[in-house]
């Protein structure tokens, strides 16, 4: 099993994956607030950490993963306002559109799904245990907050200094806390909202203490990942830190990893902003890994610029490769399997070397790319065996570890379309100019290559006769 190096959030280096339990790999992943359709920059961690655990299987380690749904909260509570229905019914609602994008987008359910309303005794028992362990105190009116201030290094994960916090922050209006940087663990309720019971009042949980009770319930008090957007990391992750220290005297993850926001004009995607892109119409528009290569084509850890303009390159790449292995599929039907060489080998240990340095995907994306033009080349020469040995690597085993080009064909256009009809009319056309070519009627011959061309059909005369291979038109 190779050795896989990851940057931890939390000590900023690069550190050697050593999980808790040998072989095993337990990892967290923050789900969505499902109040509406999720946009592209939700699909960043899902696209993300699903080909990183599919990378983890793939070496040899088993992998359980979860990944909650924040399915109570103001956002859910005021769009069940607006539309006049009950909560429930906006949560659900979202939580099964949620898995209608992640399946459009290839990307596998986890292991758990738990949903926050399915954890509220569980979480009062926890928030019982704060208060008595000394970290968390019940307000006037039944809010229970955690004290921020029992934790000398609060703000470890962010690299926040709690006298730079407090001195950074608003004038707190909640004279309820004892210090403007406390946070809620569980709310009263207000006239009309759902409530659940408890010691201190009817109400629900705060946002940070679900992500802790539900890890420690389905993975222990301890696991080996805890990932997200860095969006999360302050206050999120740092106040899951401190609940879980509260809970059990350790932190709740040993790794924490992050990925990076998708930018547009300046500012990072999101819902508050209206600055959002739908998945389902990237995904319509841009094809399944259109948007997937786009997420992978940057280091996780690292910004995204969006831009149509990006995608839709992104887009055009995909359908290349899409277009190499319908031509090899078109050319061997029933291929086998290949017998395994040398430059498979050291093909597929440069793709895991790539992943296993902190999940490096633009290096694994470009072998991939190398490999495909090695299998076009391949099928040029009549090379049929290396042909072989490229679209397997290519569809057997990178394409699987990072969850693309797993359909046929992907995006409708011509350089992916694989229609009886239009194979016939291409091959029809190839023929009409072979005529004039024996015609000598050469400027004939030349306008249909030149529209082959303009329709992204690439021609080459060869001793064995024509032969096309489908492209993507240059932009002029």
């Amino acid at each position: 099993m190779n050795k896989v190096y990851i940057t931890d959030t939390l000590t900023k280096e690069k550190v050697p994956l050593e999980p808790i339990e040998s072989g095993i790999v337990k990892m967290y992943v923050c789900g969505p607030t499902v109040y509406n359709y999720i946009h592209i920059g939700n699909a960043r961690p899902m696209v993300v950490f699903d080909a990183f655990r599919r990378f983890l299987e793939f070496i040899g380690y088993k992998v359980v993963m979860v990944q909650n749904f924040t399915d109570i909260d103001d956002k859910i509570i005021n769009e069940a306002r607006e539309w006049g229905v009950d909560w429930k019914t906006v949560a659900d609602t979202f939580i099964a559109e949620y898995f209608h994008d992640a399946h459009s987008l290839g990307v596998r359910a986890a292991n758990f799904h738990p949903r926050t309303t399915d954890f509220v005794d569980d979480i009062v028992n926890a928030v019982q245990r704060i208060i008595e362990n000394g970290y968390g105190y019940v307000a006037a009116n039944g809010d229970v907050y955690f004290s921020v201030r029992k934790l000398t290094d609060y703000g470890k994960l962010s690299g926040k200094n709690l006298d730079d916090l407090r001195a950074g922050a608003r004038v707190d209006v909640n004279e309820l806390k004892r210090d403007p940087l406390d946070f809620v663990l569980w709310k009263s309720a207000k006239p009309g909202e759902p409530t659940w019971h408890s010691p201190w009042c009817l109400g629900r949980p705060g946002w940070h203490i679900e992500c802790s009770v539900m890890s420690q319930k389905l993975l222990g008090d301890m696991f080996d990942i805890h990932g997200g957007g860095e969006d999360l990391i302050f206050p999120h992750h740092e106040d899951e830190i401190a609940q879980s220290e509260a809970l059990t005297g350790k932190p709740p993850a040993k790794y924490w990893m992050h990925n990076g926001m998708i930018i547009v004009r300046g500012d990072k995607m999101s819902k508050s902003l209206g600055n959002t892109f739908l998945v389902r119409e990237a995904v319509r528009k841009y094809g399944k890994d259109g948007v997937k290569l786009f997420l992978l084509s940057k280091h996780y850890r690292s910004p995204i610029e969006f831009s149509d303009e990006v995608l839709e390159d992104n887009s055009k790449a995909a359908q290349r490769v899409h277009a190499a292995l319908n031509r090899f599929r078109e050319k061997y039907p029933y291929p086998l399997v290949p017998k395994e060489d040398g430059e498979m080998k050291e093909l597929v240990q440069r793709f895991v070397e790539a992943l296993s340095d902190d999940f490096n995907t633009p290096v694994a994306l470009a072998i991939i790319f190398d490999v495909v033009r090695e299998l076009n080349k391949a099928m040029d020469n009549g090379h049929d065996e290396r042909a072989l040995k490229m679209y397997h690597l290519i569809k057997r085993v990178f394409g699987p570890v990072l969850g693309i080009f797993d359909t046929e064909s992907d995006r409708k256009s011509p350089a992916s379309a694989t229609s009886t009809n239009f194979e016939t009319l291409i091959k029809s056309l190839i023929d009409m100019r072979n005529e004039f070519r024996k015609s000598k009627q050469f400027d004939f011959a030349d306008r249909i290559r030149n529209v082959l061309t303009e329709s992204g059909i690439k021609l080459y005369d060869t001793p064995e006769g024509t032969k096309y291979e489908i492209v993507e038109k240059e932009e002029k």
